[in-house]
């Protein structure tokens, strides 16, 4: 093991990796970040001192075991021991690669397994009713009508929140296709209706910022780039002010988009290529989803049921 490196320059390298290697999206370099620190603050008082890379090397299984006990007492869900665990061991793979250590127990653990949850899309009508909108006169027209070019964004073209909020100036969908880069560095096409182009148009005639080519598409009341919370907290306002339900979330708006897509007629190799999806078994949750509701109609209607 290199004497000379620091877990703090091991740390940030790794954060440098990320960053400019594997292109990881703001929100993967948040929740990793998080993770590996609140570990190594974990192993502080596991180990009876800050840990050091020798340490690191040194851990068994059990030590594992026992932080991923410490965060299931702190109330987190499978889902996201999951995603710590991937944290995890993401710095230590980047540490083997970098012959800084080697430690064979983290690969012997097996991952908590994830509940599978059907995804939750609107209704057609709550979707209609949702990108229609309630004028708000605490709001400036121009983040209304900026809240609602994201919201039709993300349901006329089946995007991700990170993917919408991502795109600069010079992405914006100008024709019929929009081209992107998505999760896992993958560039997708996506076609875009003249709604969405419409919806874009009229953010754009209102937005007191100059908006330049390498600059954010959509921008906050300060003029950066536009946060995921904003679009948020307008879905939970709206879905109050509508009366949807709780899931109605920004994401459920993609997955209204599959479903919908799915309904009249769509094959899912044509949903998995618009989704950006690695394999067809995410898209097949969305055929579960309409058996679902299949079945449902047919207990209540059913005379035998």
């Amino acid at each position: 093991m290199p004497e000379h490196r620091s877990l703090d320059r091991a740390f940030d390298d790794w954060m440098d990796w990320l960053v400019h290697e594997k292109k990881a999206s703001a929100h993967t370099l948040e929740a990793y970040e998080r993770d590996v620190r609140d570990f190594l603050a974990f192993l502080t008082g596991h180990l009876g001192g800050e840990p050091t890379l020798s340490d690191l090397e040194a851990l068994r299984a059990a030590d594992f075991r026992a932080y991923l006990a410490h965060r299931r007492q702190e109330g987190l869900s499978a889902t996201s021991l999951r995603r710590v665990l991937s944290s995890i061991r993401s710095f230590f793979k980047r540490q083997e690669r970098e012959g800084a250590f080697h430690n064979p127990y983290l690969k012997s653990l097996r991952t908590p397994k994830a509940p599978t949850r059907l995804p939750r899309p609107l209704a057609v009508t709550d979707a209609r009713k949702l990108l229609q909108g309630t004028p708000d006169a605490r709001e400036p027209d121009w983040i209304q009508y900026r809240d609602l070019a994201v919201l039709t964004l993300l349901y006329g073209c089946g995007l991700r929140i990170g993917e919408a909020l991502g795109l600069n100036m010079a992405d914006r969908p100008k024709g019929d296709i929009l081209t992107l880069i998505g999760k896992g560095n993958k560039e997708r096409m996506v076609p875009v209706l003249p709604a969405v182009r419409e919806a874009i148009d009229l953010y754009l005639r209102h937005c007191p910022f100059p908006l330049e080519g390498t600059g954010p598409l959509f921008v906050g009341r300060q003029g950066k780039r536009l946060n995921a919370r904003a679009i948020q907290l307008k879905m939970q306002t709206l879905r109050r002010g509508l009366g949807l339900p709780e899931t109605a979330t920004p994401h459920a708006l993609r997955h209204s988009f599959a479903s919908h897509l799915l309904g009249s007629g769509s094959d899912l190799r044509s949903i998995q290529e618009l989704l950006g999806h690695a394999s067809l078994s995410s898209t097949q949750r969305y055929t579960d989803l309409d058996m679902e509701k299949l079945l449902a109609v047919y207990d209540q209607a059913h005379p035998k049921s």
